[in-house]
């Protein structure tokens, strides 16, 4: 990844100013600590954060999670979960005759409330009559700003100009009734785009029946979570899927979808499209289009005209061999 951003940088004229944490798995086993608060205020201080894949086989699942990644969406108040979903031409994918044409839509993810923020807990731990309780948050103002950033992004997008909440109304009858209104209110605002609805159950099965029905799906955290794990599979599996967690008007993290993968280690072996799939998002974020669009030439060409698969051990290429062909790729589409 950082291969491609400064040999793009390089042939496009940027400068970036690049500062490496040791906040992982190998950190917390030898500390005991996972993501200091002074580390959290640099980096507010920074244009955007790229978060490489977390998890080690010997910390416990949850830990590195809600320490790291979950800790810098909500204390930086990253709100929006951004997931293109986007099938490269050469890639294989599972939905039968389906392609690029059919499969290219974005969610809108919310990312700080509901479930995932935390209200709940324990009655009689650990007993036969144990209760455990899981609150879905939802604000007014949460579900407004994750609903105007999907409408400003469906316009500014400007192809099929649709965009569906999907959600569940039938039984999630609170939540959902807020998300709704919320949804119906504002699309008033925008004549210009159409607007549907779909349970989460019907959405899943459009995702696979029919993907070219999406333009833009908005949604909260958790159907948010499950229905981006679908969509990577149908854009050819996690190894291509990369996401951004967004704060408009402050510092954005970016990272490639998958966890790690410790059998891996060292091998050289690993897809790296992902990874340098987030730093393109990261380009057009910080308003770097015409790099971004090399990056994504770059990955379209080498993933098309190169690798024999999207497995590790399988490419045909190394890990380092790829950000090679990516590099030399997008610095060509550049004149460089």
């Amino acid at each position: 990844m950082l291969k491609v951003l400064k040999a793009v940088a390089a042939a496009a004229g940027l400068n970036f100013e690049f500062t490496s944490y040791d906040l992982g798995g190998e950190r917390y086993l030898r500390t005991g600590d996972t993501l200091p608060d002074s580390v959290i205020d640099e980096l507010r201080g920074f244009n955007a954060i790229y978060l490489g894949a977390i998890g080690h086989p010997q910390v416990k699942p949850g830990i590195l999670e809600k320490g790291i990644l979950l800790k810098l969406r909500f204390t930086l108040d990253q709100y929006i979960n951004l997931r293109p979903v986007i099938l490269y031409p050469g890639v294989d994918t599972p939905l039968k005759d389906k392609g690029p044409e059919e499969i290219n839509f974005i969610v809108v993810r919310e990312n700080t409330e509901g479930l995932y923020a935390g209200a709940g807990g324990f009655l009689r731990y650990n007993t036969p009559d144990e209760v455990a309780t899981q609150e879905s948050i939802n604000t007014r103002k949460g579900v407004d700003r994750c609903l105007r950033f999907a409408f400003e992004l469906t316009r500014k997008r400007n192809q099929a100009k649709k965009l569906t909440l999907c959600g569940k109304t039938n039984v999630l009858t609170y939540a959902f009734d807020l998300w709704e209104r919320a949804f119906k209110a504002m699309a008033v605002e925008y004549p210009d785009i159409t607007t549907d609805y779909a349970h989460v159950d019907a959405t899943c099965m459009w995702m696979v029946k029919n993907p070219e029905w999406f333009d833009v799906i908005v949604t909260d955290n958790m159907f948010g979570d499950i229905i981006t794990d679908l969509g990577a599979m149908i854009q050819g599996g996690m190894g291509v899927a990369a996401g951004g967690n967004i704060n408009p008007a402050g510092v954005s993290m970016f990272e490639p979808i998958g966890g790690s993968a410790p059998k891996y280690t060292g091998k050289n072996v690993i897809n790296p499209i992902a990874a340098i799939a987030a730093a393109q998002m990261m380009l057009d974020h910080l308003g770097e289009a015409r790099a971004a669009a090399a990056v994504e030439t770059g990955i379209k060409t080498v993933v098309a005209q190169h690798l024999k698969s999207l497995s590790a051990g399988k490419m045909g290429y190394r890990t380092t061999e790829v950000g090679d062909l990516v590099a030399r790729y997008a610095v060509a589409s550049l004149g460089g």
